[in-house]
């Protein structure tokens, strides 16, 4: 015999086989009793074999039956198993991140992969910017903004506790002496970041160093920036400590001082009203204040 069965003879025959009965199959299916019963005899005659017994109260598998239910029910189930496999579409979680560009590629990015693995059913989506002081987008979820948090917006979490400290190569370090001088560094060429450029002022007279204007600056709009100028040599800068320690630990940068400069500004969360309560803004707010990539964070709200 070349021509399979119908598939809705099987199917009848399948659930027939499962429950020992046409009328719970038909419930199954449904359909009615006698469709069920119609579809099974069709499935007989075509294979030429009964497959049940019809009893006073039900029907029972005949041998045959018996034996051809196993593979047709596994047949069944690995179409089902396939089909949910490939087809099924899983509902997914969106959040959408904006952060500023140093903090999310330097801080946040390098983590963020321990979020996902918590929460792989959220799809994150991140953006950067280099200044941000209001949630101006309304896709946006979650703002990470750097300032003092002195804005409008009611929910909010501090994420930072910052100090800077001065960092350049190790070559350009050892051309101002054994220990370095830095009053000698501060005068020569400076790389700083915009919006801190007084940073040098403020360490000078946070330690009372009497630090002198700098021959040469230059400036960078983020401390991303500022960073891959310090590696190409000559030039020395004040940086955020969490900034700087990755360079540090790869031994690209080095820190020639103890000096740490508190810094006034730090890290905010912002969440807008409207998202607040949806279940994965939560989860990244909870992971986020909670877990090793944020102090102790304050609700602003």
């Amino acid at each position: 015999m070349s021509r399979l069965p119908h598939v809705t003879w099987l199917r009848a025959f399948e659930a027939a086989a499962r429950h020992s009965s046409f009328s719970a199959a038909a419930e199954d299916l449904n359909l009615t009793p006698a469709a069920v019963s119609q579809h099974i005899r069709l499935l007989e005659q075509h294979l030429g074999v009964n497959l049940f017994t019809r009893l006073p109260h039900g029907v029972a598998l005949t041998d045959m039956g018996q034996a051809y239910a196993l593979p047709i029910r596994k047949a069944f189930s690995e179409m089902q198993d396939a089909t949910s496999g490939l087809f099924a579409r899983r509902r997914k979680r969106h959040l959408h991140i904006r952060t500023s560009v140093t903090y999310g590629a330097l801080v946040l990015a390098p983590q963020i992969s321990n979020f996902s693995a918590l929460h792989p059913d959220v799809e994150l989506h991140m953006t950067t910017a280099v200044w941000s002081d209001r949630l101006d987008d309304r896709r946006i979820d979650i703002d990470i903004r750097y300032g003092t948090g002195n804005w409008t917006e009611p929910h909010m979490w501090q994420l930072s506790h910052e100090t800077g400290m001065v960092i350049c190569t190790r070559d350009h370090a050892a051309g101002f002496g054994d220990p370095p001088d830095i009053a000698s560094m501060a005068a020569d060429r400076l790389v700083l970041v915009m919006g801190s450029e007084v940073e040098w002022q403020r360490l000078s007279s946070h330690y009372q160093l009497g630090l002198g204007q700098a021959q040469h600056s230059a400036k960078a709009d983020s401390s991303l920036m500022a960073l891959q100028m310090l590696l190409g040599g000559g030039c020395a800068g004040i940086i955020h400590e969490s900034f700087a320690t990755p360079y540090l630990d790869k031994g690209l940068l080095v820190s020639p001082f103890s000096f740490r400069l508190p810094i006034r500004e730090a890290y905010f969360m912002i969440i807008d009203s409207d998202a607040l309560n949806r279940s994965e803004v939560a989860e990244f707010r909870d992971w986020l204040v909670g877990g090793d990539l944020a102090g102790r964070g304050q609700d602003g709200a």
